[in-house]
């Protein structure tokens, strides 16, 4: 068992309860079966975010939406895995809704994780994304610095040169300094 499903299962097994509902989730082996429970009425959150996990790291476009709503959760180890479920599916729109959910200022407080998923899935609307979430970041007082770093050690990954005049910016801010240096690094000269 992987290490991402095996926390996952800790977490929601602890969640559940136990129930026998969450034993048959594990071991299910269909995924009509398991995709019925992200369209059910009635299901627990921790039995869709179970489906919804098993079918996109199993490459199964249905757990999509399921996904993209789980990566816009309030509690971070749900956005997690999301993510992590996320950057496995394949799916062509997830780039997409993971930057609008990055540069979506309402819910900034959540952006930690589609900033991360955007910096792994290295797609073109990545670095745009991360650029957008960053300036909006280097205002004084900001209260997310957490994504503010995402995003600087993000462009430093991918790299691409039209990250620098926001990375320059972030230079003067304290909590983000030491690791703008090092994303500048890594940009082609």
């Amino acid at each position: 068992m992987d290490e991402e499903l095996r926390t996952l299962t800790e977490r929601l097994r602890a969640e559940s309860g136990g129930s026998p509902a969450f034993g048959r989730l594990v071991a299910a082996g269909d995924h009509d079966e398991l995709a019925e429970v992200l369209t059910g009425p009635g299901q627990p959150l921790w039995a869709r975010e179970l489906a919804a996990f098993r079918l996109g790291v199993a490459g199964d476009r249905r757990a999509f939406e399921a996904l993209v709503l789980l990566l816009n959760h309030r509690d971070p180890p749900r956005c997690a895995s999301a993510a992590y479920a996320l950057a496995r599916l394949g799916d062509p729109r997830t780039a997409r809704a993971a930057a609008a959910l990055a540069t979506n200022e309402l819910r900034v407080a959540y952006a930690l994780h589609p900033v991360r998923l955007l910096t792994e899935l290295h797609a073109p609307e990545s670095v745009p994304a991360l650029i957008t979430t960053l300036r909006r970041r280097l205002r004084p007082h900001d209260p997310y610095r957490r994504v503010a770093l995402a995003c600087v050690e993000g462009l430093g990954t991918l790299g691409d040169p039209r990250a620098a005049p926001v990375l320059n910016a972030a230079l003067a801010h304290p909590a983000l300094a030491e690791a703008a240096v090092r994303a500048l690094k890594r940009l082609p000269s």
